[in-house]
């Protein structure tokens, strides 16, 4: 019996030990990141602005690769199918949490199936208007929505994107009443503010601040917790009387669950470091978004509680499940 229990303990370090001397040797090829939206966009510019930097201090190259469609949910089920060695990474974004609460069935759990590494950059939405809108703040705004229910719209770029589900948590966070209206996009959204199909739209900084700064557009609020570095004098909506109002998109780094710890600490060290450097920090800046890195634990926090926000916020709106 002892000289079984022997053999058994021996064949399962040498099981184990090929793993141990990999994740010692880490990394020792390219290193894939996936995200889910078109090339060129924030996600796959985020990715890739960032990955350069870390591929310095890791001495491997990263390729980003584009798996479009079902917002986002098809380059996060590859992931999470993924063998969990940390050579395939999800770049995911706040629509993550939302695919979550919003997908009846995705093939994949939001949370469990992945391992968190870091995060690497917050940004606000913009409640915006038109420069000749009546409406001079969002106080204001919500105002005119109570005295006359049902009368007020808002755009966004479709039905299910953080956007439009912003837009559901102040209608309930407020106790107003607007009517959505979705579009493809946020070209298509800032288009029919200007054409005066809707009278506000919810937008992230980069598709507005081109016509904000040229006078056509009007931001009333920041949606985050706290006023936008960019736009100082701009309040939020909570300082405008909706209590507890936070809503930010992000961007961080998720390996399949079971990469092992040491490989999610060395690149969560590069991530760290990589955001640390000024011209890093300067692009994300110039994105909208405010680079911030965290331990695998508190993206597994944050991520779990958008997830319970975001599905209370579907179910509460009665937003069909997709």
């Amino acid at each position: 019996m002892r000289r079984r229990q022997l053999v058994g303990a021996g064949l399962a370090l040498a099981c184990a030990a090929p793993f141990t001397v990999h994740s010692q040797d880490f990394p020792d090829r390219p290193i894939k990141i996936v995200q889910g939206f078109a090339a060129g966009g924030n996600a796959d510019t985020i990715a890739r602005v960032v990955s350069t930097e870390m591929s310095k201090g890791l001495g491997q190259p990263f390729v980003v690769e584009a798996q479009t469609g079902a917002g986002g949910t098809i380059a996060a089920a590859t992931v999470a199918r993924a063998k969990p060695d940390g050579y395939t990474l999800l770049l995911a974004t706040g629509g993550h949490a939302v695919a979550g609460a919003l997908y009846g069935k995705l093939g994949y759990q939001t949370v469990s199936d992945f391992q968190m590494i870091s995060t690497i950059t917050y940004f606000p939405f913009l409640l915006v208007v038109r420069a000749d809108s009546p409406y001079r703040s969002l106080t204001e705004l919500l105002a005119a929505a109570r005295a006359d229910a049902r009368s007020l719209s808002y755009g966004s770029a479709g039905i299910g994107s953080t956007h439009h589900l912003a837009g559901e948590l102040l209608v309930k966070s407020a106790k107003v009443e607007l009517l959505h209206v979705p579009y493809r996009g946020d070209a298509a959204s800032v288009t029919a503010l200007l054409g005066g199909e809707v009278p506000l739209i919810v937008a992230p900084p980069t598709a507005v601040m081109a016509n904000i700064k040229a006078g056509k557009l009007k931001a009333l609020a920041t949606t985050g917790a706290q006023r936008w570095a960019a736009m100082p004098e701009l309040p939020t909506v909570a300082e405008q009387g909706v209590a507890g109002y936070d809503v930010r998109s992000w961007a961080g780094f998720m390996a399949p669950a079971g990469t092992p710890r040491p490989v999610v600490e060395r690149l969560r060290a590069e991530t760290l470091k990589a955001l640390q450097v000024p011209g890093v920090r300067a692009r994300l800046e110039d994105m909208g978004g405010e680079a911030r890195a965290s331990t695998p634990e508190e993206m597994t926090a944050m991520v779990s509680s958008e997830l319970k926000k975001w599905t209370a916020v579907v179910n509460e709106a009665q937003i069909p499940k997709q």
